[in-house]
């Protein structure tokens, strides 16, 4: 099986920290050359540092704020004047926590420019140089939630499944050029997004931080969170040749705790 992605460039959104550096780490060992994107410049050099080279490999980053849709696109515009991308990795913090009930109207307007606008423009920019060279690799790194809404995350719940649907809409026109679109739904994953989430369970609960984690590691059959790099897995194989013929899916990476097929 061939997983190799020597000669491929990749740009990896949200990818000074977590899931999406993750990603990044593990496209540049499998031999691609990496864009980073992410608002903080100091943390994107840290996280480039940690890329691996071989060989002719070349790094570098995007500095990059996805509540301001329009500085992505010209930021965008400007780093494909001499260079086409072959994978991207979509992936953008989530909205913050609460009932979908007391959610104020501007909560979804930001996560909707943030993670679908942001998304769309990053697609609709990189799309061209893909179809030229015939191969392309758009993975979408969501939430299970698109299967079984979580609790306590009404916006979230709401974006996510807006944006899989973008997604598999955008799967079908896509597939006649050799470019496949899917998603990854990771499970509860040790990042610092679980630690604010796990914060907030212990004050619903009345209860301590490690209350909330056993809690939430004994709803999953694994018995435990996954590690970044354990999503960045299936976000490599998605990129590869390998999965050329896989196209439109949500993939949840998860330990077994969303309950739907």
């Amino acid at each position: 099986m061939n997983l190799q992605l020597t000669n491929k460039n990749a740009i990896v959104c949200g990818s000074s920290a977590g899931i999406g550096k993750a990603s990044a780490i593990e496209l540049a060992s499998l031999g691609a050359n990496v864009t980073l994107v992410a608002r903080n410049e100091e943390k994107l050099k840290n996280a480039l540092s940690e890329l691996s080279t071989n060989g002719n490999q070349k790094h570098d980053y995007l500095i990059a704020d996805f509540s301001q849709p329009i500085g992505l696109k010209l930021v965008l515009q400007e780093a494909t004047k001499d260079k086409n991308y072959h994978i991207l990795v979509n992936n953008t913090g989530g909205p913050k926590g609460g009932p979908i009930l007391n959610a104020d109207l501007s909560e979804f307007e930001n996560a909707f420019k943030q993670h679908l606008q942001c998304n769309h423009i990053l697609v609709q920019t990189l799309a061209p140089g893909m179809k030229e060279d015939g191969y392309g690799r758009v993975i979408n790194i969501i939430s299970t939630s698109v299967k079984q809404p979580i609790e306590g995350l009404g916006v979230s719940n709401t974006i996510r499944g807006a944006v899989a649907n973008w997604s598999k809409t955008m799967a079908a026109e896509l597939g006649p050029f050799g470019i496949t679109v899917n998603n990854v739904l990771p499970g509860a994953t040790a990042t610092e997004r679980l630690t604010d989430i796990l914060h907030n369970v212990a004050k619903k609960i009345n209860g301590s931080y490690e209350d909330a984690e056993t809690m939430m590691k004994n709803v999953t059959p694994a018995r435990r969170f996954a590690q970044p790099e354990e999503i960045a897995y299936a976000v490599a194989f998605l990129a590869s040749d390998a999965a050329g013929f896989i196209n439109g899916i949500n993939l949840p990476v998860d330990g077994g705790r969303t309950k739907s097929l």
